[in-house]
């Protein structure tokens, strides 16, 4: 799923684009993409582009007679900028804006359709669909903290709920717990002191250096390869691949859809946490250190 920086560096691109720009038809393939009936998606149709926002993981497209479009892309939807009038042929398009110099369009892969658009009238409206979660870069550490404690969560689960915190999803927490040295499986109000320092540093540096990173790619052209994995990241999507730090393997926890990638040297003194469904394919005890792990692979 598209995360901040993702979601910043769509909305750089957006905006040069479309901003002070009419948009002057909406074009939707599939039904299941439009979750509002009021007020109806036409009445956006001729208006100009005044403003661009992000709300949590949403981007939200302003209009001059206040209606918003609020474009959730969930995990595989993605948007694209096309030649002015382009087909929606093929069942991944679902929709397309026309303005007057190009097309922007969202796709989604897979067979699930989870993306969505609302159409929304006002400022309220669109801020009653705002998760709640804090802005890490407009908060300071007891803001941070107070939001992670008020449940006794996983790191890994507090830093990925959109109700705590705004816009970090599964790939950029695996990359914070790493640079904070921290398990995804530490609780919430067992942290020291010294550890929630060390968290809310690397949540903001390493949000910041891939909001800065995407940006600039941004601006010289359409982000089209929006990705969970990339190969700068330390241990997202890095199973068995050695942590840049220490050289150890990089591990995971698998479930449901997600993984969670983690360096067992530097985030969980050594100790391999339990990915049940390996635990079960091997019909034995998880292992409780890398040795042990070697060991049972070598069996």
């Amino acid at each position: 799923m598209p995360e901040l920086p993702d979601i910043t560096a769509y909305i750089t691109a957006i905006e040069s684009r479309i901003l002070n720009q009419r948009l002057e038809h909406i074009r939707i393939a599939t039904p299941f993409l439009l979750r509002t009936a009021q007020p109806p998606v036409s009445s956006a149709e001729g208006q100009t582009v005044r403003e661009l926002r992000r709300v949590g993981k949403r981007i939200a497209i302003g209009l001059e007679n206040d209606i918003w479009l609020v474009l959730h892309l969930m995990i595989a939807g993605r948007l694209h900028w096309r030649p002015l009038g382009a087909k929606l042929g093929g069942r991944n398009n679902l929709a397309a804006f026309d303005f007057p110099h190009g097309s922007l369009t969202l796709t989604e892969a897979g067979s699930k359709r989870r993306a969505s658009l609302h159409v929304v009238q006002g400022l309220e409206a669109l801020q009653a669909m705002d998760p709640g979660g804090i802005d890490i870069f407009q908060s300071d550490l007891a803001a941070f903290r107070h939001a992670l404690t008020q449940e006794n969560r996983t790191l890994k689960r507090a830093l990925t709920d959109p109700r705590i915190v705004s816009g970090i999803g599964n790939s950029y927490s695996d990359e914070i717990l790493h640079a904070a040295r921290l398990s995804p499986i530490t609780l919430t109000q067992k942290l020291t002191t010294e550890e929630w320092d060390r968290l809310f540093k690397a949540t903001r540096q390493i949000m910041q250096l891939w909001i800065d990173r995407l940006n600039t790619e941004a601006k010289s052209s359409f982000p089209e390869k929006v990705t969970a994995f990339r190969p700068e990241m330390a241990v997202h999507g890095r199973f068995e691949q050695p942590c840049p730090v220490c050289g150890t393997p990089v591990q995971r926890i698998r479930y449901a859809d997600n993984e969670t990638n983690y360096c067992p040297t530097c985030q969980t003194n050594g100790k391999v946490l339990a990915d049940r469904s390996l635990s079960r394919l091997l019909k034995s005890d998880w292992p409780r250190t890398l040795d042990e792990l070697e060991a049972l692979k070598r069996r």
